[in-house]
């Protein structure tokens, strides 16, 4: 990165600017470090990006995965592994740009790429603006989705932290079967009931399974 001009340099441009201005190629790069011989970091990161369909794609591959790319390596996908967990602990994945969500399956082809290889439920909440577009996408819990893990305070604090007007649920199955179960039913309609007590519309459910998706307002089960 040295052979950079210094305003192109991805950590030089973090610490005088912040993270928030770094396009998703040099935010990779500076976590990367360095790249390959006879390739630059951000190239690197560029092809890591283009690989795995952008940062959701890469926060859903596994450390084998990742590992087999050119220069990437066990020590550098266990990096990028620790640094998705860590974002994803920290209260979600924030959408880089803003789509537009109206149908389900726009939330397929969002939530997917984030479940495509997980072995547990994990439980999503799509923020939406009034034009119905994505402001961020929430990870409430992982496991077995039951009252206890999927509390609606959870579930709208986000919302309501980022002004969302309405949200859409998701979650996996990593059977494989996107058949809604009567516990997903019954939760749904809990959601959606102290959704409506905050003012906040619950759209839809939307449950993945393998490839497939099952919407429950499709369904008329929502």
């Amino acid at each position: 990165m040295r052979d950079l001009p210094l305003a192109e340099r991805p950590r030089e441009r973090l610490q005088s600017l912040g993270a928030g201005v770094l396009s998703s190629a040099e935010l990779l790069a500076v976590i990367l470090g360095r790249g390959v011989a006879g390739e630059p970091v951000l190239q690197s990161a560029q092809r890591l990006l283009t690989h795995f369909g952008g940062p959701s794609g890469i926060a859903a591959a596994s450390v084998e995965e990742l590992s087999k790319l050119k220069g990437i390596g066990l020590a550098k996908a266990c990096q990028l592994k620790a640094a998705f967990e860590l974002a994803k602990r920290a209260g979600g994945i924030q959408a880089e740009y803003q789509p537009c969500i109206k149908t389900p399956e726009d939330v397929f082809q969002i939530i997917y790429p984030l479940v495509r290889d997980e072995k547990k439920e994990h439980f999503f909440c799509l923020m939406l603006d009034v034009k119905s577009k994505l402001i961020r996408v929430g990870h409430i819990s992982a496991g077995s989705l039951d009252e206890s893990v999927v509390h609606p305070r959870e579930v709208f604090k986000e919302a309501l932290s980022t002004s969302a007007a309405t949200v859409i649920l998701a979650h996996n199955h990593p059977s494989g079967d996107s058949e809604p179960s009567p516990d997903d039913i019954g939760l749904s309609a809990r959601l959606r009931e102290a959704g409506g007590i905050m003012g906040i519309e619950v759209l839809d459910h939307v449950i993945i399974g393998g490839q497939t998706f099952t919407s429950l307002k499709r369904q008329g089960l929502l």
